[in-house]
């Protein structure tokens, strides 16, 4: 009765991380997860309540001290109905040239409208992820967006 357990756990196990470990629907793991893991770093170390910026500066610091290819504050223009709007958005960063990164520092949390915001920011660029991180809380709260 125990392998029999065991072997159903082992398949309930193999299904989950199929389906959350999928590269095809979850891409830039690997990416996404070092990305991640600066950012509880960061929260570790400074906590929560600071302003945006400093965590922002701290990211930075961490980029270039792991050697990852990022831009900050990175501008792309908007389009509509096919005149260029004069106002542009401006990510957080783009790290590896894939996945931008939008910091928050909101007591309240990840709100709907970071949501809408980082999809916005997804269609105008030519990135497919996205990852919002806030440093508001206790705890830091971490988001996936995906395109």
């Amino acid at each position: 009765m125990f392998f029999i357990f065991a072997t159903e756990a082992q398949k309930h196990r193999n299904t989950l991380d199929s389906r959350f470990f999928d590269i095809e629907r979850f891409p830039l793991q690997g990416e996404t997860n070092n990305i991640i893991g600066l950012g509880i770093k960061i929260h570790r170390k400074l906590g929560a309540g600071f302003l945006e910026i400093v965590y922002k500066d701290a990211f930075q610091f961490e980029f270039n001290r792991n050697l990852i290819n990022y831009s900050r504050e990175k501008e792309y223009p908007i389009w509509y109905e096919g005149v260029l709007l004069p106002h542009k958005f401006y990510a957080d960063f783009v790290v590896y040239d894939q996945i931008i990164l939008e910091v928050k520092s909101k007591e309240a949390g990840i709100a709907e409208e970071d949501y809408a915001q980082t999809l916005n920011y997804l269609k105008v660029s030519s990135c497919k992820i996205g990852l919002i991180l806030n440093f508001g809380k206790l705890k830091l709260d971490i988001k996936r967006v995906i395109l």
